[in-house]
């Protein structure tokens, strides 16, 4: 290989670890809000945790879902600032925060409604109750997560990612003094139980959507383009190209979240064991997966920034090369849940029912951490050129279609438990991530 091609293959890895880390650290960090509840309930028993997991489950899909429909930013964003169109972005970030605080209050609605349906599919009350309480509580912090997600969304696509990582130190340091102090009741605050924790996570989204907004105004007023000095009004048709952006990429972030968050569910109606075991195990699996979704975000940028400069090749190398890291990567988390999976179960409990249990679903979860990768590490790469259908229809017939219903027969046919559940959701993202990679490796060819 010619030395200048060298040189291009260093640039374009540096440039994308440039955006990649800060945005995995943050993903990290969003994860670490979960993390840290169920941690922070964990001394209240196995109940604690199951319905933590179960109010997330509920609160996560709908707000997913919103989040998803402002992932349009990112292509839009990405490629104004290819083109060196900062007012363009200006105006694609204050459609964004009109979408999301339009969006809010029926996904509050829903979420509430939610609530009341627990006890309905079968929960067990020792679980369910403090799982409707948790959730009553955590539905506040819906819109400040939505202005948050369109203001991230936006710093991203200008380059400007580690300042988002900040938020979610602080945010998550709140979080967790929060949760110290309202869950148990310390320094004369009430203990609150689980509520407790659920309203130190709103508290701590609170602040996080008004960290990154100042990060935003703050970094525009040193470039000389003030952010709010000509705030766009509603422009309906930047609105209507984002939700057709962000519609289908919604449906795919609701179609996946869904399926596991149904595999929760069912997770409850095998018993309280099985429910804390299975959040347990898929709270290591999400916490492998936020670095693939932030090399994914970091891939989603750099191929819209380098189509934006009419750069083909430079967004072909992206998301090749944001592929080999983020495989790689899972490839390494594979090996360690394979090597120590019970010493990882310890961190949350010492129940000796969840230690016997939980080494098996992390193996499960080893056998598909190659897979998880590539399908978001390819979403990513597909959504920087504008593509967000395919991804939809590939997690539509690989989760609904194939891998829950597999999962739900031989979990409750077969009489398989949890195990039944995980290895239906496993062959989901084989499926999945196979259809993706072709069609990621057939645009790619395209470009050029």
């Amino acid at each position: 290989m010619p030395s200048a091609s060298r040189d291009e293959w260093r640039s374009e890895i540096s440039a994308l670890l440039h955006l990649a880390i800060p945005v995995v650290l943050s993903e990290l960090g969003w994860m670490a809000q979960g993390v840290v509840d169920t941690i922070m309930v964990g001394r209240l028993g196995p109940d604690a945790i199951g319905a933590v997991a179960l109010g997330n489950a509920v609160f996560y899909t709908p707000s997913l879902f919103g989040i998803g429909l402002l992932l349009g930013l990112d292509t839009a964003v990405a490629q104004a600032y290819g083109r060196a169109d900062h007012d363009d972005c200006h105006r694609w970030l204050a459609q964004g925060i009109y979408l999301a605080l339009a969006i809010a209050p029926a996904l509050m609605l829903l979420v509430f409604l939610a609530s009341f349906g627990y006890a309905r599919f079968g929960i067990a009350p020792e679980v369910a109750h403090p799982a409707t309480a948790y959730l009553r509580v955590l539905v506040f912090s819906l819109p400040p997560l939505l202005i948050y997600a369109a203001s991230r969304r936006y710093l991203q696509g200008v380059g400007q990612v580690k300042v988002i990582t900040v938020t979610y130190v602080l945010a998550n340091l709140i979080n967790w003094a929060g949760n110290w102090l309202l869950i148990y009741g310390h320094w004369g605050f009430p203990a609150l139980g689980v509520r407790g924790s659920a309203l130190s996570t709103v508290i701590a989204r609170f602040g996080m959507a008004l960290s990154l907004m100042a990060f935003a105004w703050r970094y525009e007023r040193r470039r000389g383009h003030p952010l709010f000095h000509h705030w766009a009004l509603p422009q309906w048709q930047r609105i209507r190209a984002l939700l057709r952006l962000g519609l289908p990429a919604a449906g795919q972030i609701t179609l996946e979240v869904g399926a596991w968050n149904t595999a929760t569910l069912a997770a409850g109606w095998v018993n309280p064991i099985a429910l804390a075991t299975h959040q347990i195990a898929l709270n290591y699996a999400s916490i492998t997966y936020m670095v693939p979704l932030g090399i994914s975000s970091a891939a989603a940028v750099g191929v819209g920034h380098a189509i934006g400069a009419r750069r083909n090749f430079t967004a072909r190398r992206t998301g090749w090369i944001a592929l080999a890291l983020g495989t790689a990567f899972m490839l390494l988390a594979g090996v360690v849940f394979l090597i120590v999976p019970r010493p990882l179960i310890e961190l949350y409990t010492s129940d000796p029912r969840v230690l016997a249990l939980g080494p098996s679903l992390l193996w499960i979860a080893a056998a598909f951490q190659v897979f998880d990768g590539i399908q978001t590490i390819c979403t990513g790469a597909l959504r920087g050129l504008g593509e967000t259908r395919i991804p939809m229809y590939a997690n539509f017939v690989g989760y609904w279609i194939l891998g829950l219903p597999l999962g739900l027969f031989l979990c409750f046919t077969f009489h398989w438990g949890i195990h039944g559940l995980w290895t239906g959701l496993t062959l989901a993202l084989i499926v999945i991530s196979l259809t993706l990679l072709l069609r990621w490796s057939r645009e790619a060819r395209r470009l050029v």
